[in-house]
């Protein structure tokens, strides 16, 4: 293997970091590494929100839920789907279609990502922040965030503070499928449940054992956020 395929086997997400700052020419690097990924037809309409004051970073710490690593860490990305910046190019262009969201969201999980490898490749650590959208009014309000652009999730970066386990992923038997669609293995789950249960067992000291299985289970048996079609509406995306 070579650095890179290690930098992403590696991967594990940080929520303690310690007080060392990144510095200017690693927070640029990071940034340059975004900026370099995919773009779909070369759109570019992904924006990046740096937010260093301290009072709106505990701010969005509590819009998040209450994680307190937002406020923490040594950086904090608000990664956003932007059109607003077509908008300014070109006044009458035609938004609001749903193929439009998608691809926002594509791209701008790309930037993410290559933003995190770039972050990990140095040393540093990193969580993405989904519950950013618990409060995605407020997120937007806070931020100023214009018609046109939709704060998708944060990105916390430090020098992580502590060393938890990878955790284990789906086997490649249960995600890759060749030539058509597969029915899912029902025996391999079962074994990828025993093997997740014991890592929730052995990284909690007991105190959670929970199968992949019984997770998607909760997680898929309540409401997933049901506010954000009306929001992502309410900025003017998958309104047709």
């Amino acid at each position: 293997m070579n650095s890179v395929v290690e930098t992403l086997l590696s991967h594990r997400s940080i929520r303690k970091f310690t007080e060392q700052p990144i510095s200017d020419e690693q927070r640029t690097a990071i940034i340059d590494c975004a900026r370099a990924a995919s773009s779909s037809s070369f759109i570019q309409c992904t924006s990046i929100i740096r937010v260093v004051d301290r009072e709106k970073r505990q701010l969005l710490a509590e819009y998040a839920g209450n994680q307190a690593y937002v406020a923490s860490a040594a950086e904090f990305f608000v990664f956003c789907v932007d059109f607003n910046r077509h908008s300014q190019i070109k006044p009458d262009a035609k938004l609001g279609f749903t193929e439009q969201t998608l691809i926002g969201a594509v791209d701008t999980a790309l930037m993410a990502q290559n933003a995190l490898v770039a972050a990990e490749s140095m040393g540093l650590g990193g969580v993405y922040i989904g519950g950013l959208r618990n409060n995605p009014d407020k997120v937007a309000d806070l931020l100023n965030l214009p018609s046109h652009v939709l704060p998708l999730f944060g990105l916390c970066l430090g020098y992580p503070a502590q060393d938890p386990e990878t955790k284990p992923r789906l086997p490649a038997d249960l995600v890759v499928h060749t030539d058509s669609y597969q029915p899912m293995d029902s025996d391999k789950l079962q074994d990828y449940d025993a093997i997740v249960r014991e890592y929730y067992r052995t990284r909690t000291g007991g105190n959670k054992e929970m199968s992949w299985s019984e997770q998607i289970a909760d997680t898929l048996g309540k409401e997933a956020r049901p506010f954000m079609k009306a929001f992502i509406e309410s900025k003017g995306f998958s309104i047709k």
